[in-house]
């Protein structure tokens, strides 16, 4: 039997990469003698870089200014032999190198993933693909931008300071000195949100607070990203309020209207990626997964991308999680044949939590003693 297991990360306890040892392990209790393939999935936020290292993508590390201007880490992959760069904002400019603080929410900002795409083009990548998601900045991409040349001015013509708070003194962008390198690379950005850059169901409205903004902070950061917009549609006529414009902060934005841009459903794009579809023409079961697989999952996106997948060709799915919080009957119209979340076998949350890898092992095997 040749076997797939194509989990997303278990958020907060497992990587990609360790949830499929899990369970891998599992699966060859019961089937000792089959082929197991394990290849990570990722809606294309955090995990993006994961599930591209583990697909062959060389592992790069370069230091970079986080999102409040200390120094930090991020990984980033490469393929050579493609010249593609795979980077992610959360690991440049994410929500865990900033404390959620009002005022970290308005001077939080996306300097570094620029720094990252800088590193991908002096790399010599001709395709840059930037993983959007657990991002600590509202600043619609002009601190990526602006560490590639690019530069906001007031109405004294003086700089703006980076972050998103500052956006509303905007009155003028100048692209005069931004790295020309842009122009003759596509940046294809991974979103998993439609949301547009301002308004109710924009970047600030919907997901400033997570990130510490208050009401008022709020409502200076949507008026922030409108001012953007406004000035950008002067300057270049581009619209750069799209679809899922408001991921990442707005990140998409400034790279719509300033450089080879698409933004794209980020599961298909890393499904693309790691070549999903050849790995499930050679296989005859699917197993696949994520912390919590509840009613946002059935959306189609991450492991219901995989069983959905693996369904139209026939293949039988089985489910693995944290946590289950949809129905067998739901499932089974995803092709899902068998689902076994870690908490059952745990008998509570804080068990599964505290030796999550152990508990995914138990429920794979469990679930596939069930088919």
């Amino acid at each position: 039997m040749r076997i797939l297991i194509a989990p997303d990360k278990f958020k907060g306890t497992l990587t990609g990469p360790e949830a499929a040892a899990a369970m891998a392990e599992g699966a060859l209790r019961v089937y000792p003698d089959a082929v197991v393939t394990s290849l990570p999935i990722a809606d294309g936020g955090e995990g993006t870089v994961e599930a591209a290292v583990a697909a062959g993508f060389s592992e790069r590390l370069s230091t970079v200014i986080g999102p409040i201007l200390k120094p930090v880490a991020a990984v980033w992959g490469f393929n050579d032999g493609g010249k593609v760069a795979v980077i992610e904002t959360a690991q440049a400019s994410g929500y865990l190198l900033s404390e959620p603080t009002v005022e970290n929410s308005l001077r939080a900002h996306s300097y570094g993933s620029g720094q990252l795409v800088a590193a991908a083009l002096d790399a010599g990548a001709e395709e840059i693909i930037i993983g959007l998601g657990g991002s600590a900045m509202t600043d619609g991409g002009t601190g990526a931008l602006r560490a590639l040349g690019l530069k906001l001015l007031d109405v004294h013509g003086n700089l703006v300071p980076l972050g998103g708070g500052p956006l509303v003194d905007v009155v003028a962008v100048d692209a005069s000195g931004l790295d020309a390198r842009l122009a003759a690379v596509k940046v294809r950005m991974a979103v998993d949100v439609d949301n547009p850059l301002y308004g109710y169901n924009g970047a600030a409205h919907v997901f400033g607070p997570q990130k510490g903004a208050d009401p008022d902070a709020v409502e200076l950061l949507d008026a922030g990203l409108r001012n953007l917009a406004s000035v950008v549609r002067e300057a270049t006529g581009i619209d750069i309020d799209v679809p899922g414009a408001g991921a990442a902060g707005g990140f998409p934005s400034m790279f719509v209207a300033y450089a080879n841009a698409t933004v794209e459903r980020g599961f298909d794009l890393v499904a693309d990626l790691i070549d999903l579809e050849t790995h499930l023409d050679d296989a005859d079961l699917v197993i696949t997964g994520e912390g919590s697989l509840d009613a946002q999952s059935l959306s189609g996106k991450g492991p219901l991308g995989v069983a959905d997948a693996a369904h139209a060709r026939g293949l039988p799915v089985v489910v693995v999680a944290g946590r289950i919080t949809v129905t067998p009957q739901q499932l089974a119209k995803h092709g899902v044949v068998a689902a076994v979340s870690a908490t059952d076998v745990a008998g509570s949350p804080e068990a599964a939590l505290a030796d999550a890898a152990r508990y995914t092992t138990i429920a794979t095997s469990e679930a596939l003693n069930g088919i």
